[in-house]
């Protein structure tokens, strides 16, 4: 017998045990917080993931259900070297391992490689998928190379020029010293 999982409401022990798959496209639209870190249209922008679940050994030798997690979108952010915008793609690649109270998944959590949460019989797996890509979000997004010439100096190619027309403040205390009259 096959049963079918809901990725909104996700029994993870059932679906670790089963060693069921769960995967699809989702648009990128519909996960507000994502969306709201965008610079630009993403309406017909993709957010493909895949999820398969398991069990893993965790650091302390017990066997515990598991999630591998993949997912991947691209989104439009902006560069922080030309404030132009910038296709960033994001990715995720975790093996989420699930324990039976957030005390052991804290112990377990700060020795293990994996990320240790606590079992949940209505996981919203989607939402989970939206928390890794946000965490994935680079801290300075920023094109390779830049499109446009980004400059690099504060101050115009005529700032020297422009500050040997104005007299020097110190020629005329220099005049009244010498007793030469200022130009």
């Amino acid at each position: 017998m096959s049963r079918t999982f809901d990725a909104r409401r996700l029994d993870v022990a059932a679906f670790a045990q089963a060693g069921a798959r769960l995967a699809g496209n989702e648009l990128l639209q519909n996960h507000e917080r994502l969306a709201q870190e965008a610079q630009g249209a993403i309406d017909d922008l993709v957010l493909g993931w895949e999820a398969q679940g398991g069990r893993r050994r965790a650091v302390d030798g017990s066997w515990q259900p598991s999630i591998h997690l993949q997912a991947q979108a691209r989104l439009p952010l902006s560069c922080q070297r030309c404030l132009g915008q910038v296709m960033t793609p994001l990715a995720v690649d975790r093996h989420l391992l699930f324990v039976e109270s957030e005390e052991r998944a804290a112990t377990l959590d700060d020795e293990s490689d994996d990320d240790v949460l606590a079992l949940t019989p209505d996981l919203d797996l989607l939402a989970l998928i939206e928390d890794e890509l946000l965490l994935a979000l680079p801290l300075v997004p920023r094109h390779e190379i830049c499109p446009d010439s980004v400059p690099l100096s504060a101050q115009s190619a005529d700032f020297d020029a422009s500050q040997a027309q104005r007299p020097s403040p110190f020629a005329a205390l220099a005049a009244l010293k010498g007793g030469k009259p200022a130009p």
